[in-house]
């Protein structure tokens, strides 16, 4: 903003000194000119009025050339008298023999011979120099008795025309650095209270809380809009704040009646018919999904508390780890868990969110694995000049994780909404919340990255969660196999 300010400022500035300053020199030069020709007019008045004196008394010859030489002396030029016929009476520099000849040739000379009521001024170049000539006609009475010219240079008329246009230049540079100056000083002092607004409003983005902005100088539109920052920050702080303290104390004191249901349910288990446990079933079943919905929602809740900043994940030894806790689960469901890919380095993420990204997937995953088919843990390491995620910044480069299953998979306008709180696929299996993919994508989003999902190649459906990848320090790594020398590690049905 205060680059916007100062250069709408010197725009300005220099708009109206450009207005001002150039018909300015164009006024000075066209005076100077002026001048300088009325100037050789009376001078070429005054040598016609002596000449015409000496003339008239007989004394052309004693008189004239010593006034031409003092004349040319005074004003840097040269003076030529001629009498009526055009032959040449006195001069104040020699002339050749062919200049002499065509004196009444002349175009000045010859108008001033003719007794041209106005002076003839001309601008000619002699020897390479600019001159103004000015002729005028002699006179005694009516009778024309020659002509005066008069030549003078014009070379200091350019140099002071020139002089006023560096003047003005220069003028117009230090008004306009005076300009920048104080525009600067002005364009601070008007950003000031929008870059702390905009601080404010970074720190409300990224921590939900801030501040207030105490702003009393600067324009009044701009303390306006702070006092209204100040009461919508607050009141989205208030509705933020309750939101959360309701989803985890809701979820909180669910737990508990929900723990003590199930406990009645199951003691009911001896003393109800064999016709009415299927009902029993159900109802276990219900409190269970009501229970993971409650431990989703106390999750979410907690992860929109935490301030926690994402730190360095080993992203291989979790897949790891995860892969063993799950393999027990998978080969009671007859479905085969695998684990791919080669050493991916660590990650940045918040604590604990790749085990909850990982479990979740998993979760879901086996609730849609038919029996015998596999589901691959694959993460892999990608270079900045990959575009994946065309619209997420690249960084110093990024690690995908793949979770592929060989279930019914999703359609385009499924997989779109799977990431909304409680939706499910109207073919999805029953048990499930619809909260699990939502945390998969709130906690991707909290640790800098993003999760996505794409029709797996087998059919299934493809769980893609980019995380942001830590530069590898030389030296750091574990050495492995590559995935072309190494088979995946597998789990099979009954240890097969």
């Amino acid at each position: 903003m205060t680059r916007r300010l100062l250069l709408s400022y010197l725009t300005l500035a220099a708009l109206v000194l450009v207005c001002l300053e150039i018909p300015l020199g164009y006024v000075y030069s066209r005076g100077e000119r002026e001048r300088v020709t009325n100037a050789a007019k009376d001078e070429a008045e005054s040598v016609s009025a002596f000449a015409s004196l000496s003339i008239s008394a007989g004394r052309a010859a004693q008189d004239l050339p010593e006034r031409a030489a003092h004349c040319a002396e005074r004003i840097g030029g040269k003076v030529l008298i001629v009498d009526g016929s055009g032959v040449l009476l006195a001069t104040s520099h020699p002339l050749s023999e062919s200049e002499g000849r065509g004196l009444a040739s002349s175009a000045g000379i010859a108008a001033a011979l003719r007794g041209t009521a106005t002076a003839d001024v001309r601008t000619s170049t002699i020897g390479g120099v600019q001159y103004l000539a000015v002729a005028v006609p002699v006179r005694h009475g009516v009778e024309e008795q020659g002509a005066v010219r008069i030549t003078v240079p014009t070379r200091m008329v350019h140099e002071r025309v020139h002089h006023v246009w560096l003047l003005l230049a220069l003028g117009g540079f230090a008004a306009l650095a005076a300009v920048a100056v104080v525009g600067f000083a002005i364009a601070r002092w008007a950003g000031r209270p929008i870059r702390e607004l905009e601080h404010a409003t970074h720190e409300l983005a990224v921590g939900g809380s801030v501040t207030p902005v105490a702003i009393t100088e600067g324009p009044p539109e701009v303390r306006s809009l702070a006092a209204a920052f100040n009461r919508t920050a607050a009141r989205l702080e208030h509705l933020l704040s309750s939101q959360r303290a309701f989803a985890g104390e809701a979820s909180h004191q669910l737990k508990t009646p929900l723990a003590a249901l199930r406990l009645r349910l199951e003691n009911l288990e001896n003393d109800i018919a064999l016709h009415a446990r299927g009902s029993l079933t159900a109802a276990l079943t219900e409190t269970d999904r009501l229970a993971r919905m409650v431990e989703g929602l106390l999750a979410m809740a907690r992860l929109d508390e935490s301030a926690a900043r994402p730190e360095r994940i080993d992203l291989s030894r979790v897949c790891a780890e995860r892969h063993r806790a799950w393999t027990p689960l998978y080969e009671q469901h007859g479905v085969w868990l695998a684990l791919a890919g080669d050493y991916t380095g660590e990650v940045l993420a918040l604590p604990g969110a790749v085990e909850q990204i990982i479990d979740n997937l998993l979760s879901n995953a086996l609730r849609v694995a038919p029996p015998g088919s596999t589901v691959s843990v694959d993460p892999r390491r990608h270079t900045p000049h990959e575009r994946r995620f065309p619209h997420r910044p690249t960084g110093p480069g990024w690690v995908e994780l793949h979770v592929m299953d060989e279930g019914p998979g999703m359609t385009e306008e499924q997989r779109r909404r799977a990431f909304d709180r409680f939706w499910r696929a109207p073919n999805a299996p029953k048990g499930g919340t619809g909260l699990g993919l939502a945390l998969v994508q709130r906690l991707a989003h909290a640790s800098g990255g993003e999760a996505i999902l794409r029709r797996a190649p087998r059919g299934g459906l493809d769980a893609v969660v980019r995380l942001p990848a830590v530069p590898a320090r030389p030296g750091a790594g574990v050495p492995v196999q590559r995935p072309a020398e190494r088979p995946l590690q597998t789990t099979a049905p009954g240890g097969v």
